[in-house]
């Protein structure tokens, strides 16, 4: 019997968030750190929601690698999956908060420890431990780390796990965009597309923004995407809206999003969109 109800794969990093609210990056003179990653996220919220999560990444050896390894202990995640990499740095991110709207970003991950991840990381032993495997599309974008989430995917689903992908896109972790470009959310890539298509037929669960649909889908009309995605894949599709709340889709994409299986998202005061789903 699988004691994890889940396990995340792909990024961690420490993230560095500018203290002086509404100002520029660069007249920040003091900054904020947390742990991030999409992954980690999840596997600190699923912990604190009261399920038993655990996280499969890289972190440097060093203080921000024990930084991220600490705190997930501390908040109740299975570390087993964490590797501490002898030979790179951990992921860092540096970040402001000008309005709503606006989160000028500045991602440092070149070579970084999570990106080492690696098919040799991948415990068979660990995932058969998880009733599901939940991995993220940043690392589909290169060969090796590709190579790991598609191993996780396969035990799982060898072992009847479900396994599902959060879409995840940040044009600037596939080379779409400049270092000064980290807060863009979409760019238009037949190859992302590509890449992000050969893999959904493996997922039992996709989620995403419309904008990550489009790129999924390869079109910026939110119910064309989801049609394409649905042609390659019989996952059940969540599309984030915002304070629309979300739409889930389990077999024919209709003509509109609200003919889908809609939650209604909470009223709350939007201090910032960034990383709020």
């Amino acid at each position: 019997m699988p004691q994890l109800d889940l396990i995340t794969i792909g990024r961690s990093s420490v993230d560095l968030y500018g203290a002086q609210i509404g100002g520029r990056l660069e007249d920040m003179a003091s900054f904020h750190k947390y742990i991030g990653g999409s992954p980690t996220n999840m596997a600190c919220g699923a912990a604190r929601l009261g399920l038993r999560s655990g996280l499969i990444t890289r972190v440097g050896d060093e203080h921000m690698g024990r930084f991220i390894r600490e705190t997930l202990a501390a908040e109740g995640v299975d570390i087993r999956g964490v590797v501490t990499d002898p030979a790179r740095l951990t992921a860092l991110v540096i970040l402001g908060i000008r309005d709503r709207e606006r989160f000028p970003l500045i991602f440092y991950r070149e070579n970084c420890a999570d990106m080492a991840l690696c098919e040799d990381d991948i415990d068979a032993a660990l995932i058969a431990d998880a009733r599901c495997v939940t991995v993220t599309g940043t690392h589909l974008s290169h060969l090796r780390t590709e190579a790991a989430v598609l191993k996780a995917l396969r035990l799982a689903r060898e072992n009847g796990a479900r396994t599902a992908l959060d879409i995840d896109y940040r044009p600037n972790l596939w080379g779409l965009a400049g270092h000064a470009e980290g807060e863009s959310r979409f760019i238009a890539s037949a190859a992302v597309t590509a890449k992000l298509q050969s893999t959904l037929h493996l997922f039992d669960l996709i989620v995403g923004t419309e904008e990550e649909f489009h790129i999924a889908g390869g079109s910026t009309d939110t119910i064309e995407a989801l049609k394409a995605v649905r042609g390659v894949s019989g996952a059940t599709l969540v599309c984030k809206r915002g304070p629309m709340g979300a739409a889930a889709f389990t077999g024919d994409i209709p003509e509109s999003l609200d003919e889908g299986e809609r939650g209604p998202g909470f009223l709350i005061e939007v201090f910032n969109v960034l990383g709020a789903g």
